[in-house]
């Protein structure tokens, strides 16, 4: 039996899709079994009796799952292979990778480690051989600052950094974190395009002027005047009355011209 750390995948025969749910805050929970095909006689009978987390890797998580296969068949299993989905609570696909089954004689069952990442806690997993899985890939995507609202062709993927799956073609990604102003980012998956790749974008400019004081305090907000010793900051509505010996620097950002229409703000003197 052989182990692949990309483990990308083809069966024989055609196979079927199959979910095994999973516990990942018990981290010895033991899994239902599932053979393989559901329909008529099995050939393969799967079980994953653990999910264990590991430690230190950055963004990611590491998972490790400890999986059994055993040939029910009279005939010895040249190759099987199959895709492995992670899904976390909100059924969001956060990680991938494969298990690789080789060379099993009649009644013999093997027993591997299969060591995956994830950009969420995993609370389920899906087998799905490569031959009935359409051309996807995977990569990361991180934003700078982290902690962006990310959607992918509009549809909402979480915080970056976030691992995310693909098909073929163009897509567009868009960042959105509160004080920034929102960008987005072309993407473009080539039919020979593999996993692994990643991708990082760094927001744009702060949406809001910055005001240091001499006291190390900052205010976002948007500058309304300098004049003499005081300067006028609008701050969540309301103007603040700053005098000029307590600032250390001004940031501003560029900006259109203020709509008519825009409420007057109350004065906080």
């Amino acid at each position: 039996m052989r182990q692949h750390t990309l483990r990308h995948l083809l069966l024989i025969a055609s196979l079927g899709l199959f979910a095994l749910p999973i516990l990942a805050k018990d981290k010895d929970a033991s899994l239902l079994t599932i053979d393989w095909p559901q329909t008529g006689t099995p050939v393969l009978h799967f079980t994953i009796s653990k999910f264990k987390s590991l430690p230190g890797m950055g963004p990611l998580h590491g998972h490790v799952m400890d999986v059994t296969a055993q040939n029910l068949s009279s005939k010895r299993i040249v190759n099987a292979q199959f895709h492995v989905y992670l899904f976390d609570k909100d059924k969001t696909r956060v990680g991938e990778d494969g298990i690789e089954v080789n060379n099993v004689g009649p009644g013999e069952t093997v027993k591997f480690e299969t060591t995956v990442a994830a950009s969420g806690a995993p609370v389920s997993v899906t087998l799905e051989p490569i031959s009935q899985a359409p051309k996807v890939v995977t990569l990361t995507v991180n934003s700078l600052p982290q902690g962006a609202d990310l959607k992918l062709d509009g549809a909402e993927q979480g915080a970056t950094p976030r691992l995310i799956t693909v098909g073929a073609g163009r897509h567009s990604l868009k960042f959105t974190k509160e004080g920034f102003i929102t960008g987005t980012f072309p993407l473009e998956i080539g039919p020979n395009d593999v996993s692994g790749g990643s991708v990082s974008f760094e927001l744009g400019t702060a949406s809001f002027d910055s005001v240091e004081l001499r006291d190390g305090t900052i205010l976002n907000g948007d500058l309304v005047s300098i004049a003499g010793m005081e300067v006028q900051v609008r701050v969540g509505g309301t103007i603040q009355h700053i005098d000029r010996n307590k600032m250390k620097r001004i940031l501003l950002t560029e900006r259109e011209a203020p709509s008519p229409d825009l409420p007057p703000a109350t004065s906080n003197p």
